[in-house]
């Protein structure tokens, strides 16, 4: 009988439960939830944004405007920090499928979550895939998880 991998995550909180068909319940197949970072933005780039001048168009070597602003970070790190986890959570996937330990994988994740997981999942991990769902259900209790899964569980 296949062994089947439920995978609920949102960008910073993940847990793995093995769907055992013949009882039809769920247990970890982790001894762990997989956490991220929880933190803001603000608190994740604690230090002050670079200053920059604007320039006056002159092409004077040391002419510089009147103006002075806060240079924007390139990547929010918010973002970065939920892409990163998305990233490891790929890699322990991956390293699970190599060892065989699961034959179909159910992904459920908030939007981005999931696309990001499209993106950085290897090929070995998407052919496992047998269903979707764009929802984030990682506050979901356990007991809970099969009336949201209904139609996912039995294939």
């Amino acid at each position: 009988m296949p062994t089947t991998w439920i995978l609920i995550a949102d960008g910073a909180k993940a847990r793995v439960l093995a769907h055992d068909r013949k009882t039809r319940t769920l247990s970890p197949a982790f001894p762990h939830e997989f956490t991220g970072t929880t933190a803001q933005s603000k608190e994740i780039a604690s230090d002050r944004q670079g200053r920059s001048f604007d320039s006056s168009g002159r092409g004077q070597p040391g002419d510089v405007g009147g103006g002075r602003h806060a240079m924007e970070p390139r990547t929010d790190p918010q973002r970065y920090a939920e892409y990163a986890f998305a990233r490891d959570l790929a890699h322990h996937l991956e390293d699970a499928a190599n060892n065989h330990r699961f034959d179909q994988l159910v992904l459920v994740a908030a939007p981005k979550t999931l696309g990001d997981l499209r993106e950085l999942l290897p090929a070995t991990v998407k052919k496992k895939i047998s269903a979707e769902i764009d929802k984030n259900l990682t506050n979901v209790p356990e007991r809970d998880l099969p009336k949201h899964l209904e139609g996912v569980l039995g294939r």
